[in-house]
């Protein structure tokens, strides 16, 4: 079924990945100066790099942290230990540059683009924000639907506009944070609706809600899932019935970076449930995605199982923001480096292994 003439053009423009240049990637990793594998992940990091850009020796220069906010109407059935007031507080300080994403990312040389996505406070002008305010919140999703059929595309269209833009401004390599007090709430109804695991197993503590508050958050999910009855094959329905806004604009951010041939970076536990979203849409978009790290939340490592992914680090974080996503980025940097400025044992004049016919004769 057609969803708007963009988001099917960039469903369109998704495709596998480029095997022609894995085979010379992987040919390449083979006569590199080391044994052979001994680069361990970072070879299989490498190659599928190259089939994602289509180059068996790609490169990554400019990177960019794409930080999405909203917030959600289901906090009023008091699933947070944080009040709603902490989102705008939140985005003031990662325009500030005071939080956790801004020191990750800078570390990592990368670029953070802001979005307002739909947080329910209006926020001041500021050079660095950009406010889409797709809507002030979305509603309850315990009681009905988080958002319209029209306000999920517009989620979608957002983020792949913004995913083009960035890559046509030279990104190489993109990633997908988050900030929303709730959002952990939609993310475990995503998460259970799309691998069909019970909400009792993909709901998790948040923001360090205690056992009382983890079953009523549990059942909370529950209810927004027999309510809304969304359909598990349908990306966009789930959006639509037990989304957020900036969960939307995330999962648009995968879907025009699959489409760009460039790799995006996957989070925690709601970029998780953004890239299931864009996963649902079109399955062949997850051939871009890397999962950084595995969140402590336990949705989360369903999540990633279901697209296939294995994240790179396990630190025991739940922080989003995308701050795992981040601290990975030079690590999938370094990948494409030893993979194109590595010398071959022919480069270097250096022997190779001695197979076993040689060492007989």
């Amino acid at each position: 079924m057609a969803i708007s003439d963009l988001i099917d053009q960039t469903i369109n423009d998704i495709s596998p990945l480029d095997e022609t240049a894995m085979d010379a990637a992987r040919a390449r990793q083979d006569q590199l100066t080391k044994p052979l594998g001994s680069l361990g992940r970072l070879e299989e990091l490498s190659i599928r790099l190259a089939g994602i850009f289509g180059e068996a020796t790609p490169r990554i220069s400019k990177k960019t942290v794409v930080l999405a906010a909203g917030d959600h109407g289901v906090v009023a059935e008091g699933i947070s230990a944080y009040p709603q007031d902490v989102t705008p507080a939140m985005v003031m300080n990662f325009l500030g540059g005071g939080a956790a994403i801004n020191v990750l990312a800078g570390h990592a040389g990368a670029d953070i683009v802001i979005i307002d996505a739909g947080v329910a406070s209006d926020l001041p002008d500021h050079p660095q924000l950009r406010s889409v305010k797709i809507g002030r919140g979305t509603d309850n999703i315990a009681v009905g639907p988080a958002m319209t059929r029209e306000q999920a595309i517009q989620c979608l269209e957002v983020g792949i506009e913004t995913a083009r833009e960035q890559i046509a401004a030279g990104a190489d390599l993109l990633a997908c944070g988050d900030m929303g007090i709730g959002n952990t709430t939609p993310s475990s109804a995503i998460a259970s609706v799309i691998t069909g695991a019970a909400p009792d197993i993909t709901t998790g503590r948040g923001t360090g809600l205690d056992d009382a508050g983890l079953a009523h958050k549990a059942e909370v999910v529950q209810r927004a899932i027999d309510v809304n009855k969304p359909d598990a094959k349908d990306g966009l329905d789930i959006l639509i019935k037990v989304g957020g806004f900036e969960i939307g604009v995330l999962a648009g951010v995968y879907l025009g970076a699959a489409a760009g041939n460039r790799p995006v970076v996957v989070d925690g536990f709601i970029s998780g449930a953004a890239a299931l979203i864009a996963h649902a849409i079109a399955p062949d978009a997850a051939h871009s995605f890397i999962a950084s790290h595995q969140s402590v939340e336990p949705g989360h490592r369903l999540s990633l199982s279901h697209m296939g992914l294995e994240p790179l680090l396990d630190l025991g974080m739940r922080l989003g923001e995308g701050s795992g996503a981040a601290l990975c980025m030079p690590i999938i940097e370094a990948a494409a480096m030893c993979l194109s400025d590595m010398t071959t044992f022919a480069e270097a004049g250096v022997s190779e292994k001695i197979d076993d016919e040689e060492a007989a004769s």
